[in-house]
């Protein structure tokens, strides 16, 4: 009878520890999921895989609880545990550590959802942002899915992460063509754009004499969104205008040199 009631009181802690493990690991992944939610600058992604490992933490440490309650011994449970873990870290090794990677883009977000980015040699704009990897698309609409640790261990270019960019052109002229009115061609394009921003003001100045031309570097400020559009306008123009006001562009040309025996 006494053995009975051992057993019987034994059960009932098992039980109660097992209600209240469960109890427990859904509120800390309720709280830890709605934690996600209630800031946007924090991503749902890394709270809800959080939350799954909070969960599942409470629940082996409860089982481990329940099997020492009935005299198991848990020392060597635990070892075996370990030495599993252990062997499966060093078989998932590349995974882990795209894992790792995941957790960390997904916590310090150097990048989001739409942002356009280079990284691990790779270009495009973000479509996903997993755990073990992130898929890029291209501009012209190829699906590229790069490895977290590859992106993580690797320098990231973020384009769209600030509102205004510089554009900045090289326009050669010849040496017989007059600088002044050159350089004034050019400011009077880049005041004439709207798209071009005063502060911070542009810049406009020769910066090369090369073999055969005088190089001007055009460096303007403009926003994002008008960044290529308003590279491609401008070279056009500026092509247009030096001819329209007999700028020379140099090119290169060859000379044939015809020899009489």
């Amino acid at each position: 009878m006494e053995w009975f009631i051992d057993l019987m009181v034994n059960v009932f802690i098992a039980a109660a520890i097992l209600l209240a493990a469960v109890w427990l690991s859904g509120f800390v992944g309720k709280q830890l999921r709605s934690l996600g939610k209630q800031y946007e600058e924090l991503d749902e992604t890394l709270f809800g895989f959080l939350a799954s490992l909070a969960r599942y933490t409470i629940l082996i440490f409860a089982t481990i609880f329940v099997l020492a309650r009935f005299g198991v011994q848990t020392t060597s449970l635990v070892a075996l545990v370990g030495a599993a873990g252990l062997a499966i870290g060093l078989a998932l090794q590349g995974t882990l550590s795209n894992l790792a990677a995941g957790v960390m883009l997904l916590g310090f977000r150097p990048f989001k959802v739409g942002d356009y980015i280079t990284a691990a040699g790779q270009s495009g704009t973000v479509k996903v942002i997993g755990l073990f990897t992130v898929e890029l698309v291209t501009p012209d609409n190829i699906q590229v899915i790069v490895p977290n640790g590859d992106i993580w261990s690797s320098s990231i270019k973020n384009y769209s992460i600030y509102d205004t960019r510089r554009a900045q052109w090289v326009f050669g002229v010849s040496y017989d063509s007059d600088l002044k009115k050159a350089e004034t061609i050019l400011r009077k394009l880049v005041e004439k754009d709207e798209r071009s921003h005063e502060d911070p003001a542009p810049f406009i100045k020769i910066t090369n004499l090369g073999d055969s031309s005088v190089d001007f570097t055009v460096r303007v400020w403009c926003d994002r969104s008008d960044y290529w559009e308003f590279k491609c306008d401008m070279t056009r123009a500026v092509k247009e205008a030096f001819d329209k006001g007999g700028v020379d562009i140099p090119y290169p040309t060859i000379t044939q040199i015809q020899v009489s025996n």
